[in-house]
């Protein structure tokens, strides 16, 4: 799961810009943002992905040849049966979706794995997802070709050896199911990587979102305070970076359980991360004397 400082410095870059956007809609804000702020996490991801995906695809080669074969002397059976008209459609329809998927996964082979420019990245995550598509509707036709012969009961013997590699080629589907939603199968331990990183990632988000709604939802009363205890103050007068770890500190002051010593040093870190030289001292000086006003007016502290 996400620390507290992943948590808190995610919160940080937003609320800088949320402001930076002139009050921009946060809902508006957060698809762009996030995609950018877990970038870096979300091609770890898709390359750990991929390579799941080209261990299972080591065996399909030989299935899909195995498929081909048959393929033509099951659609010459298929076609001496009117009844069977709809078999026969999704045994062509399989067919060109295996080749679909073929072309799909060369084409995933073939781009850049290592590189660091965002829009080869994109390209990368898109493949992947273009792979897990086609996948999809694969495993969808051929489940609909193997109940369909199941109502044909004469025709179940002629047509075993075909049905027999679909359903081997359908065993790769299956576990491509898993590497595409692994927090669906937790009981699968060599998948425990991509559980545990999709899983972070979106925890990362959840926390933080909910704690920037958290602060917005008591921005006014925060600047209050903040003008309370810093001279001639107004939001605009304040470094933005500033502005966005001040709010933190403040709502995690007034509304939250953790002791002030940890949120002010916290909140120091924060300012000599993403602040100025003088970043640190300012906000330090800012949010102990929130913390001493707090203190004498003995503010509740509400759970988060």
């Amino acid at each position: 799961m996400p620390s507290r400082r992943h948590i808190r410095e995610a919160v940080v870059q937003f609320l800088y810009c949320a402001d930076l956007e002139g009050g921009a809609n946060p809902a508006a804000l957060r698809g762009p943002f996030w995609d950018f702020v877990t970038e870096s996490d979300r091609r770890s991801l898709q390359l750990a992905t991929f390579r799941t995906v080209h261990h299972l695809a080591h065996g399909r080669e030989g299935r899909l040849h195995e498929f081909v074969e048959r393929h033509s002397h099951a659609m010459t059976l298929l076609s001496a049966w009117p009844q069977a008209e709809s078999l026969k459609s999704d045994l062509k329809r399989t067919a060109e979706l295996e080749s679909g998927w073929s072309t799909s996964f060369a084409k995933l082979e073939r781009l850049p794995k290592d590189d660091d420019d965002a829009s080869v990245a994109d390209n990368f995550g898109g493949a992947l997802e273009d792979l897990f598509n086609i996948d999809r509707d694969l495993a969808a036709t051929r489940r609909r070709f193997l109940e369909g012969l199941e109502d044909l009961p004469a025709l179940r013997g002629p047509m075993e050896a075909v049905a027999a590699t679909i359903r081997r080629l359908q065993r790769i589907s299956d576990r491509l199911r898993m590497v595409e939603e692994p927090e669906k199968f937790p009981e699968q331990s060599d998948l425990a990587r991509l559980r545990d990183s999709k899983a972070e990632i979106h925890a990362l988000r959840v926390e933080s979102d909910d704690l920037v709604d958290s602060i917005l939802a008591n921005k006014e009363p925060i600047d209050e305070t903040l003008a309370s205890v810093i001279e001639n103050f107004t939001p605009e007068r304040i470094d933005p970076v500033d502005r966005a770890i001040l709010r933190l500190g403040t709502y995690e002051l007034l509304h939250t359980p953790t002791p002030p010593k940890v949120i002010i040093n916290e909140a120091i870190e924060l300012a000599k991360r993403f602040g100025t030289t003088d970043s640190g001292r300012f906000v330090n000086g800012v949010l102990d004397k929130v913390a001493k006003r707090a203190d004498e007016h003995q503010t509740p502290h509400d759970v988060l």
